[in-house]
């Protein structure tokens, strides 16, 4: 299993590369939503990819990007949702859904010729949902610090899964009252989160739909 690293948000970097590709499709309602890879990468990609900020390769420049386009969209989604050099863990936004970034880097990789997908077309994980939750997840469910929901409480847990599974991933991915995007750990990916949330239900007697 790979650790799982806490990554604050940074602001300042929050407008680099949010650019990924690779991840199963979680049929999330968050889905419904997805903002299409020209609309993420001329808001909030181009602060570094426009002119190439710490080495970031530029928008439209197939010189930049024809170095790292051989390893396949499923790395180069892999690296931007992790972080890579200088570039932080979904590149400091980590309320944007694994497809919106997945869209944003094959806009950039194509020069902007790509038609953007349904579904992510990879899997990035950490580890299983049980092991995601002991290392992160668990520092607020397991004693219900800020309102959440704790571990083995079915009456905490029955009115958030009434919508299904997808509101609660929808939830975690993009933040919830106190609780920060996919819960701080911004490392995870949206397959982190629906692992980690359908096990914490399983454990709480209240079955995910």
């Amino acid at each position: 299993m790979n650790i799982v690293r806490f990554q604050p948000r940074s602001i300042s970097l929050a407008a680099c590369l949010i650019a990924m590709v690779g991840m199963v499709n979680l049929a999330s309602a968050a889905d419904a939503t997805n903002r299409t890879g020209k609309e993420i990468v001329t808001t909030i990609c181009i602060a570094c990819h426009g002119e190439g900020k710490d080495g970031a390769p530029r928008i439209g420049n197939t010189k930049d990007w024809a170095p790292r386009a051989k390893y396949g969209l499923n790395q180069l989604s892999k690296n931007a949702m992790e972080g890579v050099r200088k570039m932080p863990a979904h590149g400091g936004e980590a309320s944007l859904s694994d497809l919106e970034v997945e869209r944003a880097i094959a806009y950039m990789v194509s020069g902007g010729k790509a038609s953007d997908k349904d579904k992510t077309s990879g899997k990035v994980t950490h580890g299983t949902g049980e092991q995601i939750v002991a290392s992160a997840c668990g520092n607020c469910h397991r004693e219900g610090s800020n309102g959440a929901p704790r571990i083995g409480d079915a009456e905490a847990w029955r009115p958030r899964l009434a919508k299904g599974i997808n509101e609660l991933v929808s939830s975690a991915v993009h933040g919830h009252n106190k609780m920060p995007s996919r819960g701080g750990f911004v490392n995870l990916s949206d397959a982190d989160l629906r692992a980690a949330v359908s096990y914490m239900a399983s454990k709480s007697s209240a079955p995910a739909n």
